[in-house]
């Protein structure tokens, strides 16, 4: 009997519950090891980071970090210092989590947060509040 391998259903249209699992752990690893941790380096010293999001490959092995600096200020800065530190930050992540491999870690900055004051502003424009104003909402005709 021939096997369906699922040729021609396309690839999935997001990450797998795995994926995802496996990412808020070592989230919240990493989140606890940036704590805790001291690590020696200038561009890291007395920065606030928030790590927002841990996207994984589907076979685990690559973890890709979204962070973002308190106030967002030199967020190149700080993620260059990251990922100069993944290889410190992933011995320490594979004392903390229980998976089969840990995986390699890279940083990037997470653009959310400016799209999302750059939209706010877009809302807040005359122009643009004018044609959201009472009485033009879905449900009206």
């Amino acid at each position: 009997m021939k096997r369906h391998t699922g040729a021609g259903r396309g690839a999935p249209a997001g990450p797998s519950q795995r994926q995802l699992r496996a990412g808020e752990l070592i989230r919240h690893a990493l989140v606890e090891i940036l704590r805790e941790e001291e690590i020696p380096d200038p561009d890291l010293t007395g920065v606030s980071i928030t790590l927002t999001e841990v996207r994984m490959s589907p076979d685990l092995r690559h973890a890709h970090g979204f962070v973002e600096p308190l106030g967002g200020q030199e967020a190149g800065r700080v993620v260059a210092a990251l990922n100069r530190h993944a290889k410190f930050l992933r011995g320490r992540l594979g004392r903390r989590i229980d998976m089969k491999f840990t995986p390699d870690l890279k940083f990037a900055h997470d653009e959310s947060f400016t799209e999302a004051a750059r939209m706010e502003a877009l809302f807040r424009d005359p122009r643009v509040a004018r044609d959201l104003g009472p009485g033009d909402s879905d449900g009206e005709a």
